[in-house]
């Protein structure tokens, strides 16, 4: 096994969250899988070396809620990469920001995560 962080959130509609971030952010769909009520059980989405895992959200005993996750993506098109997200309508909560280690923006997502995208890599 190797060891990583993963990053999980949960969304009310899992498969439409799916098809969004791929449009609206490009991240890249590795897999999907249903759940028993036919809902996704289980997504995993790649950016480059990183994985977030998704899924859709099971009522009030699942303590990860929609609209509670946060998650920052470093990109090197910043500027193509902000376009991207409001052509695909990400409603854009900060707009490009230049600090002294690199760029940035933050969006919220369908559900209301917070996703914030720079130029700075850890």
């Amino acid at each position: 096994m190797t060891e990583n962080i993963y990053a999980s959130m949960r969304y009310h509609d899992g498969r439409a969250a799916l098809d969004w971030l791929e449009r609206a952010f490009g991240l890249e769909r590795s897999v999907a899988y249903d759940g028993p009520d036919g809902n996704i059980g289980h997504a995993e989405l790649r950016w480059g070396e990183g994985t977030i895992m998704i899924g859709t959200w099971r009522g009030e005993d699942d303590l990860r809620r929609p609209g509670q996750g946060w998650a920052y993506v470093a990109v090197e098109d910043i500027e193509g990469h902000l376009r991207r997200a409001r052509e695909a309508g990400a409603e854009i909560v900060a707009g490009l920001d230049t600090q002294d280690y690199g760029r940035f923006y933050s969006a919220r997502d369908l559900d209301g995560n917070l996703w914030s995208f720079g130029t700075y890599a850890p």
